[in-house]
C-alpha cells in the first residue's frame, strides 16, 4: 500500500531532510585519510541526538549503527568499524533521520585523497544519474521512467546498475511502497502521483552488475570487487518538477 502524504507531512519530511543534510555536512568535514569509519558513525549519532532526531538505521531490522558506510567494492549496508580511511579509498555514507515521526534518507559517495581518474568519473556520473532520475519524478510519469533514465545514462558510460537493491517510499516508515528500481522501461511501473514521497538511490558499479552479500548478513559488495558508487535523495512527487526534500548543500560547502 502506498501512503500519500499531506502538505503538512511533506513539510515534516522536509524538516527531517534538512537535519539529515546537516548531518552529512558534519560527516563531510571529517572524511579524510586517517579517520576510522567508526568515528564517522559516532559523529553522526551524536549530531542527530543533539538536534532532537533519532537515527533511522540504528536498530532497523537489527542493524547496529547510525550510518551504512561502504568502502571501495562495498555497494551498500556496510558496517562502520575500526577501518582507517586510506588515500584513494571510495566511501559511501548512507544515513536516515527520524524527526518528529517522519523519516528522510540520503547517501553520498566520497573519494578520499588521491582517487583514480576512472573512480572520480564513476562518482560524478552516478551523481548525475541521480538528478536525471529526479527529473522524471513528476506526476503522470512512472517508476520505470525514473529507472530508465538512470540505467540509460550510466550504461552509456560503460557502468552497470545493481538490480537487487532499489529505492523506496519514505514517510512514517523508513521503507514504504513503492519500490523504485534504478533500471526499467519507459511507461512501466507504478504511476507517480501527488502526495508520494520516494527515495531515489542509484547504486552503480564500475565493473559488472553482480553483487554478493558478505557473511555479516548486511554488507553488499560487487562480485568482481571493482568499486561502486551510491547517491540518494528523498523526493516529493510534484507536477512539472520534483521537490528534493534532502540536501547536499552542507556537503558541498565543505568539499
Amino acid at each position: 500500500m502506498i501512503f500519500y502524504k499531506t502538505e503538512e507531512e511533506i513539510d515534516l519530511i522536509r524538516k527531517s531532510g534538512e537535519l539529515l543534510g546537516q548531518v552529512h555536512g558534519e560527516i563531510a568535514k571529517a572524511v579524510k585519510v586517517g579517520i576510522s569509519t567508526q568515528e564517522l558513525d559516532e559523529i553522526a549519532y551524536n549530531f542527530i541526538i543533539k538536534n532532537g532526531g533519532i537515527p533511522s538505521f540504528k536498530g532497523y531490522n537489527g542493524f547496529p549503527y547510525t550510518l551504512c558506510i561502504s568502502i571501495n567494492e562495498q555497494v551498500v549496508h556496510g558496517f562502520p568499524s575500526k577501518y582507517i580511511l586510506k588515500d584513494g579509498d571510495v566511501i559511501s555514507v548512507d544515513c536516515g533521520v527520524n524527526l518528529n515521526g517522519y523519516h528522510s534518507d540520503s547517501a553520498y559517495t566520497y573519494g578520499v585523497g588521491n582517487v583514480a581518474e576512472e573512480v572520480k568519473q564513476l562518482l560524478e556520473f552516478t551523481k548525475q544519474s541521480l538528478y536525471l532520475g529526479i527529473e522524471e519524478a513528476i506526476v503522470g510519469k512512472r517508476t520505470g521512467d525514473i529507472g530508465f533514465s538512470i540505467q540509460n545514462f550510466v550504461e552509456s558510460k560503460g557502468y552497470s546498475v545493481v538490480r537487487e537493491l532499489v529505492g523506496h517510499g519514505v514517510g512514517k516508515k523508513l521503507h514504504e511502497s513503492p519500490e523504485v528500481p534504478n533500471y526499467g522501461k519507459r511507461g512501466k511501473g507504478v504511476k507517480l502521483e501527488e502526495g508520494m514521497v520516494i527515495a531515489i538511490e542509484p547504486m552503480i558499479n564500475l565493473g559488472k552488475k553482480e553483487i554478493i552479500q558478505e557473511e555479516d548478513g548486511w554488507t553488499i559488495r560487487t562480485k568482481d570487487r571493482k568499486p561502486s558508487a551510491h547517491f540518494e535523495h528523498t523526493v516529493a512527487i510534484r507536477k512539472g518538477k520534483a521537490e528534493v526534500l534532502t540536501t547536499f548543500k552542507y556537503i558541498e560547502e565543505v568539499i
